[in-house]
């Protein structure tokens, strides 16, 4: 027998908390509500971190899984254009140009568990276990390997909640969130008895509450206030549970990690930049009553994509493109400056506009946006080509924002942290 004790291979355990702001992870450890997480705060590092520009799931999540920006691994967005046209598609797992963090785990030969990770639809094959997140339209391609489909069904898993209607029905909502929540917490029950050298849990109702239902967060008198607070108490016992399990059996060496993917706040008006551009003179439809970017006419400068990302009609990338490469840095400049004196209610709505090479880097970056809109707080970017007013609302209540997200950490990283340095702090467990 060895007289050295074998040492335990590296192990990490990730939660993500979508959605959820740092500023929130301080107030409500500092109101009692969540005990877990303020005893995990005390003994390490509570990062205030930007997530990606758009500041959304699909990209921000790429990010994190990647560690490089949209520039490098390709998506951009929720929706994308078919190359060379106007017509939008919608990219997917098998889009992303550049290794996840379990795919460079298993060119080493270790295995992940992965559970509801947005962005990751479909499954693609792994060296572990993968249940797609949002936004996964069947249970069928939402994991890998398929034989714990069953399993799944069996416990009554849901990838997500039914948005539409809780999105006009609060108490639809609830149920919505408890029974989601309760199949992902069997499936925690089931996989972390798995072998794994690494384990991921993502937590999504945050983000669908905060939609839905932001002012129950503040509103003290609102009479969801009580649940909002409950459904983050609920949290916190699966973060005390997998922090828990996680320490007692994974050693010294082993590396927990919470992250959420970007902040929020309450929406004070939504902003239509193709009302906003088409107003300006840069957006022309060749009939009025046909307004979709497919329509769009030979004079037609400049359109944007959901929700803040601006595209010049470019000769040679787009069919109809009339505005000469020579042209691009003097119309980025003219549309940033006229999107700089927008206000609402003499508020300033646009925060910064962001040439796409102060955001991105990498092969793809010229297949992404010319500019990128960052609103101020409250003010919600929105590429709908249907609406006709610059302003408006909707029954959401919620958006999000890019540089409040939250990473935590046993180590101090510093000032300055992005969501895309994640994946090499993890990484760094196995080198």
């Amino acid at each position: 027998m060895s007289l050295f004790k074998k040492k335990k291979r590296p192990r990490v355990c990730v939660i993500g908390l979508d959605g959820v702001p740092h500023g929130m992870i301080t107030d409500l450890i500092g109101r009692g509500v969540m005990p877990a997480l303020a005893g995990l705060v005390a003994s390490g590092r509570l990062h205030k971190m930007k997530a990606s520009l758009p500041e959304i799931s699909a990209v921000s999540w790429s990010n994190f899984m990647t560690g490089r920006n949209a520039g490098t691994h390709g998506i951009f967005g929720f929706t994308d254009f078919k190359p060379g046209s106007y017509e939008v598609r919608y990219p997917n797992s098998f889009d992303l140009q550049a290794p996840a963090i379990w795919d460079t785990l298993g060119a080493k030969g270790l295995r992940s568990i992965v559970i509801n990770q947005p962005s990751t639809y479909p499954a693609r094959p792994m060296n572990g276990i993968l249940i797609s997140g949002f936004v996964a339209i069947e249970l069928a391609k939402a994991v890998h390997p398929l034989s714990y489909r069953a399993a799944l069904d069996k416990i009554g898993y849901r990838v997500d909640i039914d948005t539409m209607k809780s999105r006009e029905d609060p108490d639809f909502l609830w149920r919505e969130l408890i029974g989601t929540m309760d199949g992902h917490e069997k499936a925690l029950d089931l996989l972390w008895r798995e072998p794994w050298d690494y384990f991921e849990f993502v937590v999504t109702g945050t983000d669908r509450l905060h939609h839905f239902l932001w002012n129950a967060y503040g509103d003290e008198a609102h009479p969801f206030h009580g649940r909002f607070l409950e459904y983050y108490r609920r949290v916190d016992r699966v973060i005390d549970r997998l922090a828990t399990a996680f320490r007692k059996e994974a050693g010294p060496d082993a590396g927990l990690y919470l992250l959420s993917d970007h902040g929020f706040t309450g929406i004070v008006q939504e902003v239509h930049l193709n009302s906003w551009l088409e107003q300006s003179g840069y957006l022309m439809f060749s009939d009025a009553s046909r307004r979709g970017l497919e329509d769009v006419v030979a004079g037609t400068r400049a359109f944007a994509l959901d929700p803040n990302r601006i595209y010049l009609n470019l000769k040679g990338r787009f069919p109809r493109g009339g505005v000469e490469p020579a042209e691009r840095e003097s119309l980025r400049g003219e549309i940033s400056g006229a999107l700089a004196g927008l206000t609402f209610d003499g508020r300033r709505v646009v925060r910064k506009v962001f040439r796409s090479e102060e955001l991105y880097s990498g092969p793809l970056m010229r297949k992404g946006p010319d500019l990128i809109v960052l609103g101020e707080p409250g003010f919600d970017m929105k590429g709908s080509v249907k609406k006709q007013e610059v302003f408006g609302r909707t029954s959401l209540q919620g958006m999000h924002t890019w540089d409040d997200a939250f990473f935590w950490s046993k180590e101090d990283h510093g000032a300055g942290l992005a969501i895309e340095d994640v994946a090499g702090i993890i990484l760094r467990h196995y080198s």
